[in-house]
């Protein structure tokens, strides 16, 4: 299992992902699960990979030189020459259908599913910073600002911290912020993710960036943010009034008088029928 999230801000682009890999308690092992391609001042794009490994990294193998025809009859359509982050992931898409037509039938005999979700970012000159999340079939979804992060692999942990506090004016810095925090939650309470953690934080309009980082057990940040965000937790659940028995109007009662609904009711008597 792996966790990865990708955040777009109006100030620009966070991606965060584990490295942790594991076939059974026994076999568990590391490999990243993030790629970064830039041509400085032009393009700029990240890449996280979630699921089967074998596929993902067959994907990422090919997507370099894989081609899309160009329907207006101009030279073929790859990552490094796409007009936009749509036709950038567009190859990705074809990338990822290639390796199904390719390893598809195989894997069903041997009684492995198609399994691969992929999240695909970044900036190409002439267009705003954009965000997609690719499919197992090969089609993808868009980030907006609705909903302005995708997770991919081990999401449920980490996702109520990224609901309660990002917006698209959140500044990039809390965002990243905010991702490690969901992170740290998934470490918490799920031993199939695992340090360390890759990070990049892109500026849009930048076209390059080199605020990338490779966080392990000794990062002094990290420790500080796992540790801090598990006092505050700890403090916030503390400032909570426990919950009062007494009925009545009491903000703390539990069972108040004005409910509409009543409390399920006691079954006393052996010889009820439900």
């Amino acid at each position: 299992m792996t966790y990865c999230v990708a955040i777009k801000l109006n100030a620009g682009l966070v991606f965060l992902s584990d490295s942790r890999t594991n076939a059974g308690l026994d076999h568990i092992s590391t490999f990243r699960k993030m790629m970064v391609y830039e041509k400085r001042g032009e393009r700029f794009i990240v890449l996280l990979s979630a699921g089967n490994l074998s596929i993902s990294q067959s994907v990422r193998e090919i997507l370099q030189t894989q081609q899309l025809e160009d329907e207006n009859g101009g030279p073929p359509i790859t990552i490094w020459n796409a007009k936009s982050m749509f036709d950038a992931t567009r190859v990705l898409g074809a990338a990822v259908r290639h390796i199904q037509e390719r390893d598809g039938k195989a894997l069903e005999r041997a009684g492995v599913d198609f399994n691969c979700s992929l999240v695909f970012g970044g900036q190409i000159a002439g267009e705003s910073p954009r965000l997609f999340q690719v499919y197992s079939a090969g089609n993808f979804i868009e980030a907006t600002a609705e909903t302005p992060y995708f997770q991919i692999g081990e999401a449920k942990y980490g996702k109520p911290v990224l609901d309660r506090v990002l917006t698209p004016t959140t500044p990039l810095n809390e965002a990243a912020k905010c991702a490690l925090v969901s992170m740290d939650s998934t470490l918490k309470s799920n031993l199939s993710v695992g340090l360390p953690l890759d990070l990049v934080v892109y500026d849009t309009d930048a076209l390059a960036c080199d605020n990338i980082a490779c966080i392990d057990e000794f990062n002094q940040y990290f420790r500080m943010v796992r540790n801090t965000w598990g006092d505050k937790l700890r403090q916030a659940f503390d400032s909570i009034e426990d919950p009062h028995w007494d009925s009545g109007d009491n903000a703390a009662s539990i069972q108040p008088d004005s409910s509409a609904i009543r409390p399920v009711k006691k079954i006393t008597n052996s010889n009820v029928m439900l």
